[in-house]
């Protein structure tokens, strides 16, 4: 199979993924499309990593890491979006930036 077959894949998944963060608000939703990016980079490591040909699974290993990285990151993204929503009824992320601004606010006041 050519190079340019899984490389046009991967730009499909990380352009959904971009896609995904710029235009929904829903945490959920944002963290799926962190993951399709991330999947998106690990095609790509392993698919140069099967081009090379060199046999130390250089790529391999480092899509390993992201997927660990990935679950971390999933990991601790759904148990503040599970806060956010016990907390505040609801898991839109502008919502919670303003949740944010509005603390500070009555911080500010409190202070004068």
């Amino acid at each position: 199979m050519p190079l340019v077959v899984p490389l046009l894949l991967a730009v499909v998944l990380f352009c959904l993924g971009v896609y995904g963060v710029l235009a929904r608000r829903n945490a959920i939703t944002l963290l799926m499309s962190f993951e399709l990016m991330l999947n998106a980079v690990n095609l790509n490591l392993v698919a140069f990593d099967a081009w090379r040909l060199d046999g130390l699974a250089t790529g391999q290993t480092l899509a390993v890491f992201v997927i660990t990285l990935a679950a971390a990151e999933i990991g601790l993204g759904l148990a503040i979006v599970l806060l956010l929503f016990r907390g505040h009824g609801h898991v839109d992320a502008d919502a919670a930036r303003d949740l944010v601004e509005q603390q500070h606010l009555v911080e500010q006041e409190k202070t004068t």
